[in-house]
Parts: structure tokens; C-alpha cells; sequence
């Protein structure tokens, strides 16, 4: 069998997605990466990138169906289209997999239904990830596809750490417990950390940190988690992008009381207008750094507050590991924000925590993992670029084999 897997992540109004061969080095540029976007609106947008190729549709794009089918046509032209490369498997990526789904799973009609009954626990995420994989069910019929869910890796969480304190019998009701996220992120990276360290995984208790537009931490023991920032929703944890992360629910109360606003509406404050964007204006960080820089000082007191948050879940996640022997940052404020791990880092000797400086800013130009603390730190602090695609790859090849 080939070694070229696709990879689809269908959102609500966009399909991103890779074609990886397995064969290639991990570190190298996926074999061919896409993105279809503005789907239903009046121009639309599809891009293909290959290693010397770029080819662009700007027309209008009706539907996720239109734009998945036009993208595979674009595919052929380069010579990389899934018949033209005999692809093996293809991967989806799922938000939400409730208390259902704790490993991928070989995607059947049944399997479709299941994932639409989580609908309530991710009512903007399922739909889209359902509307990918029906719609490349019906485009590749002949290839298995596999449903790879972010919260898989944390359906072992300890009750302690995924029973919220409500009442038992509305909570089993409506399945409400945290499920984490990020779970292909956290999973992944973890996993390289005992190669680099050149420890057993059983013998490692790490903290890692996706820190992006969404964020999340995790506490791994012995390569298991034992508890996540993220809950129910991504919304719990950590100050995001446009997310508030952690808030009293009694300011949603406040809000529909005395601010008269719809529940809709605060789903949408806390969702997509607060966070680094509703403090600041801004959550991009490259543009949150711009302002700080120029004096700006909203923009100061988001990034404390960003700082402030991690570095709480670090103290607490240290205490619920016991024994601490590394910490990792990925995703993109996590692999290249230097200020970010310095300063949600700093004074941290005295629980055997040290940066180093030089490190830290890649002044030597190391590419993929990498150690940035000191070399007398008993806690190895690290840099581990994930790659979630990579891993759907591998699980959707795994299980198209069985």
C-alpha cells in the first residue's frame, strides 16, 4: 500500500487540509497543503501548495461539496490529486468525540450518527467536521476514512479531574464533564519528549502548553493525562485569542439580568469578542507585541494577564504531578513567542525552573525540538513544534491497515 494519507479539517466556512507521505522525514514540509475558504460567500477562495507549486481559484464557492470537489480537480492538475497519488487513507479531524470516542475509529454510517448526537456538546464545530467527511466520503468511496477526535486523549481523566462540582444527576444527564481539547496536540508532543530527554515515557511527568489562538495546558503523568485546562468546551482554561477562558458563571447571570443581553449574545462575548482581542484589539500577537511596544498600555495589561494565567495552571498542575521533570511549549505563540516562555518562566529557580536566555532565542538557529533551559534546570523546559496533522496521517494509516 502508498503512504500518502489526506488529512481534512472541515470547518464552518472553511476546509483545511494535507496530503502527507508517511515515508518523508517528520520535519519535512507536508507533500502538498490546501485551504478552501469563504464557502457560501460571493467570492470564494481555494489555494494549493506543493514544494515548488502555488495555484489559486478565486470563484465563488456554493457549498463545502463544490469547494472540496473543485479542490480535488486543482489537485489533479498538479499531478497530486487522490487517484494520482493512490491515497491510502484519509483522516478527519473531529472536535468533539464526547464520552463515545477515546481512540480513532474507522468512519461508517453509524459512526456518522454517533458523532452528529455529540452536535449539543459542539454545536459550531461537529456540523462542519460532519460536513467534511460526508463529503469526502462520497468524492474517495473505495478509501477508508478515520475520525481522529481532540478529546480522546483526555477520556481517562481521573473523576477528580473531570467531574465538575454540579449536581450528579443534572451533570450525567446533559454529559456534562470536561473532556479537554487539543488532545492530538498534547498527545504528540508529549510523545517526543521521552526521545529527546532519552527517558522511559513512564518515568516523565511533564506540563505541556498549546499555546495559539486557542490554548490549553495539559499534566501528563508516565504519558497520560491527569488533567487539562480545557472543559466541557474550549472555552474553560486559559485567556485566548478572542476567548475569555476562566470566568465566575455568575457574570453570565449579571449580564442577562442586568445588561439585558441574550444568551446568544454572551456566547458570542466570551467566545469571540474578549480574550487578548476584547482586552487589547488585537490577538494576534505579533500585533499585541506591536502596540505594547508603542507604549499601548491595554495591550500591557492583556499580556499580563495572559502571563498571569499560565503561570497559575503551571503552579497548579506542579502540585498535582508531585514531581515535575518537564515543560513543554508548542503550537504558534508557544513555538516561537520568546517573551511568552521567558516571562510565564521567570523565577521559577527555587522549583528547579531555569532559562536559558540565549536558548530561548534560538540564537543558534536549532530547527524542530529543542531543550532551552539551563544546563543545571531539573526541570528541562522545551520547545516541540507540533503537528496534528501528522498524527491523524498516522492513525488514519494505522487503521486503514487493520
Amino acid at each position: 500500500m502508498t503512504n500518502y494519507v489526506l488529512v481534512l479539517n472541515s470547518g464552518s466556512s472553511s476546509i483545511k487540509f494535507q496530503v502527507l507521505d508517511l515515508n518523508a522525514d517528520p520535519q519535512d514540509p507536508p507533500f502538498l497543503s490546501g485551504l478552501v475558504e469563504q464557502i457560501g460567500e460571493n467570492r470564494g477562495h481555494i489555494k494549493l501548495v506543493t514544494e515548488d507549486q502555488t495555484i489559486e481559484d478565486r470563484r465563488s464557492i456554493l457549498s463545502h461539496s463544490v469547494g472540496l470537489e473543485r479542490a480535488f480537480g486543482m489537485m489533479s492538475l498538479l499531478g497530486a490529486g487522490p487517484q494520482d497519488l493512490d491515497i491510502s487513507a484519509v483522516g478527519h479531524r473531529v472536535v468533539h468525540g464526547g464520552s463515545k470516542f477515546s481512540e480513532p475509529v474507522v468512519i461508517t454510517d453509524e459512526i456518522v450518527d454517533d458523532i452528529r448526537s455529540l452536535i449539543p456538546l459542539a454545536p459550531l464545530h461537529n456540523p462542519a467536521n460532519i460536513d467534511g467527511i460526508e463529503n469526502a466520503r462520497t468524492l474517495l468511496p473505495d478509501v477508508k476514512h478515520v475520525a481522529v477526535f481532540d478529546t480522546a486523549f483526555f477520556h481517562s481523566l481521573p473523576e477528580a479531574a473531570s467531574r465538575y462540582g454540579l449536581n450528579r444527576e443534572v451533570a450525567d444527564q446533559y454529559h456534562i464533564r470536561r473532556y479537554g481539547f487539543h488532545g492530538t496536540s498534547h498527545q504528540y508532543v508529549s510523545g517526543l519528549v521521552p526521545g529527546i530527554l532519552g527517558k522511559d515515557a513512564d518515568d516523565i511527568n511533564q506540563i505541556t502548553l498549546h499555546l495559539g489562538n486557542g490554548a490549553s495546558m495539559a499534566a501528563i503523568r508516565g504519558g497520560s493525562p491527569v488533567d487539562t485546562t480545557m472543559g466541557l468546551t474550549p472555552l474553560e482554561g486559559l485567556v485566548m485569542g478572542t476567548r475569555t477562558g476562566d470566568i465566575d458563571a455568575g457574570i453570565i447571570f449579571h449580564l442577562y439580568r442586568e445588561g439585558k443581553m441574550t444568551i446568544d449574545e454572551i456566547d458570542t462575548l466570551f467566545n469571540k469578542r474578549s480574550g487578548l482581542k476584547g482586552l487589547a484589539g488585537a490577538n494576534d500577537f505579533r500585533l499585541l507585541q506591536e502596540l505594547i511596544n508603542e507604549g499601548d498600555q491595554n495591550a500591557q495589561d492583556a499580556y499580563d494577564i495572559y502571563v498571569h494565567r499560565v503561570r497559575r495552571y503551571v503552579g497548579a498542575f506542579m502540585l498535582q504531578l508531585g514531581r515535575l521533570d518537564a515543560v513543554v511549549f508548542t503550537a504558534g505563540v508557544g513555538e516561537n513567542h520568546v517573551g511568552i516562555r521567558r516571562d510565564t518562566m521567570a523565577e521559577l529557580e527555587n522549583f528547579g525552573i531555569s532559562i536559558d536566555e540565549s536558548r530561548n532565542n534560538n540564537d543558534e538557529g536549532v530547527e524542530g525540538p529543542r531543550v532551552i533551559s539551563s544546563d543545571d534546570s531539573t526541570v528541562k523546559v522545551l520547545v516541540v513544534p507540533t503537528n496534528e496533522e501528522l498524527a491523524i496521517a498516522r492513525a488514519a494509516k494505522e487503521l486503514s491497515e487493520m
